[in-house]
């Protein structure tokens, strides 16, 4: 009797050990969902270069479990990313969803997270509300609100009193004008028009004639990643600097991925952000320096370090579980991760599941031949504002 029960028991224990080894082999899928082609094609092209950069510096086995990335186009039509998605989780069981361009496609995605209880690492888009659509939703970029309440203190004791905002008529635009126009109101500024541009195909000719009619201090402008050189070569050919016209904005409109292309009217150009190819950082230059090398050359931009970091966070929140998390165990270990980043100090608050960084006021300017956002001034610790009224 005694023997049939210590070989019984022995069973259950080598049966358990196999279930662990069997999890252990598994790889820990991460779907990376992102805008490989189309309108925000330089958006997926630099966050799946960070990611790769990522897995190149860390390795890519964490805590005996082989990471695999699993790289999906969703051409920002949230539609194909919320069929992706339902791919991702029910065919590939992907343990981990990231990516994100636009906030509509990462809005389509949140049921999906919930419902399959799978971490959903928003690395790109900055609506205020995504955090809210789902309870396993972690952002790594930032929020339009974080950036454009900064501007808006800036601006009015810098000489602009009176503002046309110009944005691109979704979730991230309606954000950007609402906390700018807010805060630049409450600080004894004008705003005289509000202008939105729809989001596809938009032709910003139009729009920017008004601006031009109006002759306000400033222009405040919030476009998508990828749009900005069409803004500044239009806002350049209509002469407007020359007129007198401030344009200030978020960091999207001076992308450092395409900075260089904008030519020398881009000098002067005022932007708040959370990151800059240019910070003066020892992370930094390390990051900027390793993209750069395995890219071609390419510079990084705010969207890159928004992936970097986000594979960070899944990367600690797996080793933090020993490998064996599933989402509910990768979320608690996801949320307060507090580290440096490229972008200077970040953490993620555990009851928001956002991040509260730095926010930097930039001028463009050259150095050594080349176009950078250089930092002037620092607001530190910014929590999104959207979630603190």
């Amino acid at each position: 009797m005694n023997k049939r029960l210590f070989l019984s028991t022995s069973a259950v224990a080598v049966s358990v050990l196999c279930a662990g080894a069997a999890l252990a082999a598994e790889p820990f899928k991460i779907g990376l969902i992102l805008p490989m082609t189309g309108q925000q094609a330089s958006t997926g092209r630099q966050i799946e270069a960070a990611a790769r950069l990522y897995m190149a510096q860390n390795g890519d086995t964490v805590a005996g479990r082989k990471v695999e990335l699993i790289v999906k186009d969703d051409t920002s039509v949230p539609d194909v990313t919320k069929r992706i998605a339902q791919e991702l989780v029910v065919n590939d069981k992907v343990n981990v969803l990231a990516g994100f361009g636009i906030t509509p496609s990462a809005l389509a995605t949140a049921p999906i997270a919930t419902q399959s209880k799978t971490p959903q690492v928003v690395m790109a888009a900055a609506t205020s509300s995504i955090t809210q659509a789902s309870p396993y939703i972690v952002r790594t970029s930032f929020t339009l609100p974080q950036a454009s309440v900064s501007m808006a203190d800036w601006a009015p004791k810098n000489g602009i009193k009176k503002v046309v905002t110009l944005v691109s008529d979704y979730g991230p635009g309606i954000d950007a004008e609402k906390f700018f126009k807010d805060r630049f109101m409450f600080n004894g500024g004008t705003v005289v028009e509000s202008l939105r541009v729809p989001l596809r195909n938009p032709d910003f000719a139009p729009f920017l004639q008004k601006v031009r009619d109006a002759k306000p201090d400033g222009l405040f402008v919030f476009v998508p990643s990828g749009a900005g050189a069409a803004v500044m070569k239009q806002f350049l050919e209509r002469g407007m600097d020359k007129a007198g016209i401030k344009l200030i904005g978020t960091g999207d409109i001076t992308d450092d991925d395409q900075l260089n292309d904008m030519g020398d009217g881009a000098i002067g150009v005022v932007t708040s952000h959370h990151y800059s190819a240019s910070h003066d950082s020892a992370a930094n230059k390390k990051f900027v320096e390793a993209f750069q090398k395995a890219n071609k050359g390419m510079r990084p931009n705010f969207m890159a370090v928004g992936g970097y970091d986000g594979m960070r966070v899944i990367y600690e929140a797996l080793k933090t579980t020993k490998g064996q998390g599933g989402g509910d165990a990768l979320l608690a270990a996801m949320k307060g991760q507090l580290f440096e980043s490229p972008r200077g100090p970040m953490f993620i608050d555990a009851q928001t599941r956002d991040v509260v960084q730095n926010i930097y006021l930039r001028k463009v300017e050259k150095v050594n031949g080349q176009l950078y956002n250089q930092e002037f001034d620092v607001i530190k610790d910014v929590k999104d504002p959207g979630k603190t009224r």
